[in-house]
């Protein structure tokens, strides 16, 4: 089959495949109009072969034609045949559903798999984007389903979902969208639905946290569901919301993770865990399960049964899943010695890293810092001159704070960088003053946090300042030059990637909870091995 070209051809054979009065939403009507349907016969024909063997030609070709870069906007990422089927045989064997509902449906994928192994089931695909309602209209229609399908051309969180008397399956891959793509009105929407189930929603969450609060709204008892999202939502904080829905109202009979480095989407660096749930109907325990592939998820039958409880008393849910080794004898967390900080968001890089635009500015608001991992890694054992260090803008909340010719200056830049919006960031809108990057004091050990490799840990000697790129350790007690150079000498040679939380492809990150749980040896053992050492 000749590849398809452009999205105006794929719209051109999606429009082929469906009834020539087939009744499209507004959107889809939209982007059909002026588009001609005269496709080649045998193309045509090869096409519905293909979708009527299982496959996704028409999906296949979204995702080629939009790149990984646009279709992260809206969190479209498609999920693979393997991964889709062991959801629907899970869902199978909780019992038949009366109606089976797909949120963010993409090109039809689940619904196919769906309406195959209920035939009974009224289906109902809700999709946002009119491209993708477009071409799973057509599949639907290709296979038979369109007459019991309904089609809601609507963001998931607002679509005017019935409710019936029958059981609801609620299924899919739910949109990952980072919190800073969303805006101020839908994070509102979740703060309110949220709280109508008594738990917090946090500013920080993702598309697909919100997605599993909607189902919650539109569910009633007796329904139940099984999503395939990232896996960040097992220990962020924003995660909390969903970790205690799961333990309540949405009912949490099963988390799968599939190991990152099996990369289990084809378009996507992202990991994944598939949840399994029950509305109004948690049982007394979670089953739980890390596999390697997704070859090895076997319909969501394998794992272990953990507690409630247990669940409930954890924060980080991803050491249950997959327990690392106990603390040794003689050892403590790193957390016991040193608080563990990342560093500064400033919101806008090239506004708030000096630059030519800052010269005028006075040395006293220019930190120099840390701003690019390279800049540990390539420091070695020691940062011990800020010559090679950009500098960071870092003016205080309260103006007055300045000397008066400091602070006349420090206004004109102000001025001149509102005039160029660095008012308007979501970091800067959240901030006491907008302009107060709010750099931390020095640390006197800092690391980066995400690689390839494990992390860089960096004796400060020149006192710089560290963006959001790397942690600072803050030594709890005053702590002496030989212990932290033991301290930080001790965490180079003995930190692995292992200590921190692999994400799709291989990438290691160690968010500040991570690096305060790494065994240590106990202060005064510490410096002695180091002192045997150099000696």
């Amino acid at each position: 089959m000749t590849p398809i070209a452009s999205e105006q051809e794929l719209i051109g054979i999606a429009l082929a495949l469906l009834p020539t009065h087939a009744a499209l939403s507004e959107a889809e009507q939209l982007i059909s109009n002026d588009t001609q349907r005269c496709v080649c016969a045998k193309t045509l024909a090869q096409i519905r072969g293909l979708i009527i063997a299982g496959l996704d030609p028409l999906g296949e070709a979204f995702s080629g034609l939009r790149s990984s870069a646009v279709r992260r906007i809206d969190g479209a990422t498609y999920t693979p045949e393997i991964i889709i089927n062991s959801m629907v045989t899970w869902a199978a064997s909780e019992g038949y559903p009366d109606r089976v509902v797909d949120a963010g449906a993409g090109s039809g994928r689940f619904l196919l798999a769906a309406g195959k192994l209920f035939p009974k089931a009224k289906l109902v695909a809700v999709e946002y984007d009119p491209l993708a309602a477009l071409i799973l209209r057509a599949n639907l229609t290709v296979v038979g389903f369109i007459h019991r399908t309904t089609i809601l051309a609507h963001d998931y969180r607002l679509a005017p979902l019935q409710r019936i008397k029958g059981r609801t399956l609620f299924i899919g891959n739910p949109p990952y969208v980072r919190h800073h793509l969303i805006n101020a009105e839908a994070k509102n929407w979740f703060a309110a639905a949220a709280a109508k189930f008594k738990v917090k929603a946090s500013k920080l969450a993702g598309l697909h946290v919100h997605f599993f609060v909607r189902t919650l709204e539109l569910a009633r008892k007796g329904d139940y569901g099984v999503f395939i999202t990232s896996s960040e939502w097992l220990d962020v904080n924003y995660g909390e919301t969903l970790r205690k829905l799961l333990s309540k109202q949405l009912g949490g009979v099963a988390i799968h993770v599939i190991d990152p480095k099996a990369m289990p989407f084809d378009d996507a660096t992202t990991t994944g865990t598939i949840t399994c749930f029950r509305i109004g109907n948690r049982p007394d325990e979670l089953l739980v399960q890390s596999v390697h592939s997704a070859d090895s998820l076997s319909g969501l039958a394998g794992g272990r049964l953990v507690p409630w409880s247990e669940m409930e008393a954890t924060k980080r849910w991803s050491i249950i899943v997959k327990p690392g080794p106990a603390i040794p004898s003689g050892y403590s967390e790193l957390g016991e010695v040193c608080r563990v900080h990342r560093g500064a968001v400033t919101g806008n890089n090239l506004m708030w890293i000096a630059g030519d635009h800052t010269h005028e500015l006075p040395n006293e608001v220019l930190r120099p810092s840390v701003t690019k991992a390279r800049d540990l890694i390539t420091a070695g054992d020691v940062l011990d001159h800020e010559a090679k260090l950009r500098r960071v803008v870092d003016i205080p909340a309260d103006l007055d704070e300045l000397s008066d010719s400091a602070r006349n200056e420090v206004k004109r830049f102000l001025r001149w960088a509102k005039e160029h919006g660095a008012d308007q960031s979501y970091t800067a809108r959240n901030r006491t003053a907008w302009w107060a990057v709010g750099l931390k004091a020095p640390a006197p050990i800092m690391c980066t946090y995400m690689a390839r490799r494990a992390p860089a840990f960096v004796r400060n000697l020149c006192n710089a300042r560290h963006i959001n790129i790397a942690h600072g350790l803050y030594p709890r007690q005053p702590l002496g030059s030989h212990e932290l150079d033991s301290l930080a000498k001790w965490l180079r040679t003995n930190v692995s990637v292992a200590s921190g939380r692999t994400y799709a492809g291989g990438l290691t990150k160690f968010e500040p909870k991570e690096v305060e749980r790494i065994p240590i040896p106990q202060l005064d053992l510490l410096v002695a091995m180091q002192s045997s050492d150099s000696n």
